[in-house]
């Protein structure tokens, strides 16, 4: 994936100052996960389209020097991908470049904690929006173009989370399982492309999805949390590895994972309940990347 790159009429595509640099596209990278998975890509050499919201903060608002002789660049792009129009925008600002998608990571999320009949409708339907739907919808735009070329690799951040049901972020829970089932499928389905899909399963991280979520005061925002540097690390080394999946970062997250296999999933439920439920008063849902 680092050889020279072909722009879509044949041209060498390079990043203006004659050093061909591979391209990566990061959703969600304003901060967690995905501001070090563009951080991580961009020390690796690539140019990264970073995604957010907010465009000030994508990829934390400031370049990357270190990588290639020019330095990597980091192209902000503002759009909410909850919406089609978001996405379209994304598509449309990659494809102004004019060089080819070696690495998609689709990492935007959002948590909604509490008990499913009390959460705003809302804010369900905005988080199967930006987790499932936005997944969709990018990767429909962009991954034809990977698998035509014979050439790229996907990012999918899904959780360990998505392995079991998710009492009091139920949606969340069954966005994650959603996205853990398709990155699996379409990585089938594309094994003799040259193109393959990785799944990225983080454990509890050290980001400001607790809080955003309404999660403050459950046992698993008191649990020890994981780096994000860390994860992402993993995460674009298992990507770079052609893998079907990574459980990052630690040996609990591992552990969990391989345990919950075999339990029935009234089990699994009990389980991951004892960790979200409330200790106190009302979790207030809201929005948060992973």
């Amino acid at each position: 994936m680092t050889g020279t790159q072909r722009t879509t009429d044949g041209r060498d595509a390079t990043d203006g100052t004659g050093t061909t640099a591979p391209l990566a596209v990061v959703t969600g990278a304003s901060s967690g996960i995905g501001l070090h998975l563009a951080d991580e890509l961009a020390r690796r050499g690539y140019d990264v389209v970073a995604c957010a919201e907010d465009v000030d903060d994508a990829a934390g608002g400031k370049p990357v020097t270190s990588g290639h002789a020019s330095g990597p660049r980091i192209v902000p792009v503002r759009a909410d991908l909850a919406t089609a129009e978001g996405v379209e925008m994304l598509v449309t600002q990659v494809g102004s470049l004019g060089r080819p998608v070696e690495v998609l990571a689709l990492n935007a999320g959002v948590g909604v904690a509490g008990p499913f009949v009390d959460t705003p409708l809302e804010d369900d339907l905005r988080l199967i929006s930006l987790n499932v739907t936005s997944v969709i919808h990018t990767a429909k735009r962009l991954l034809p173009q990977m698998v035509r070329r014979g050439s790229g690799a996907v990012l999918v951040t899904s959780s360990v989370a998505g392995t079991m049901p998710g009492p009091w972020y139920a949606t969340y829970a069954a966005s994650k399982a959603f996205l853990l089932s398709f990155a699996e499928a379409v990585r089938y389905e594309l094994r003799d492309t040259g193109v393959t899909v990785t799944a990225l399963m983080p454990g509890p991280t050290d980001t400001d999805f607790f809080g955003r979520a309404g999660m403050d005061g459950t046992v698993v925002d008191d649990m020890a949390k994981d780096d994000p540097a860390d994860v992402a690390r993993d995460g674009v080394e298992a990507l770079l590895d052609g893998e079907d999946h990574v459980v990052a970062h630690s040996w609990r997250n591992k552990v969990q994972a391989g345990v919950l296999k075999g339990m029935p999933e009234a089990a699994k439920a009990a389980t991951h309940a004892r960790m979200t439920k409330p200790k106190s008063g009302e979790p207030q849902p809201g929005a948060a990347a992973p």
